[in-house]
């Protein structure tokens, strides 16, 4: 017997729909690639990658519908994601401050 839980909403079309999602998505990211809007490219590539890994962790994962220990993880994962992320940033954005060069 199985312990995993299952998800009846996860069916073929839910599949396909998410597919769909995805290609959509992709075309986009291409198509701001191609649009100059300066600081504004890097955010919305971003805010697309992030929606289609959510789309990606909820739906072909199985996270949508799985039990809370599950999501604990996940979450734990984006917080030490996020905190490898913030350290460098840190480094990088504060080098300017002392007004010496090369410090």
């Amino acid at each position: 017997m199985s312990s995993h839980a299952y998800d009846p909403a996860a069916t073929v079309r839910s599949y396909l729909l998410v597919f769909g999602a995805l290609m959509v998505f992709t075309a986009l990211t291409v198509a701001a690639a191609f649009v100059n809007m300066g600081a504004l490219n890097n955010v919305i590539a971003i805010s697309i990658a992030f929606t289609k890994a959510a789309l990606v962790v909820a739906i072909f994962m199985h996270a949508r519908g799985s039990e809370n220990l599950i999501f604990f993880c996940i979450f734990g994962g984006l917080f030490f994601l996020a905190l490898m992320f913030y350290f460098p940033l840190i480094d990088l954005l504060s080098r300017g401050l002392l007004g010496i060069p090369g410090k």
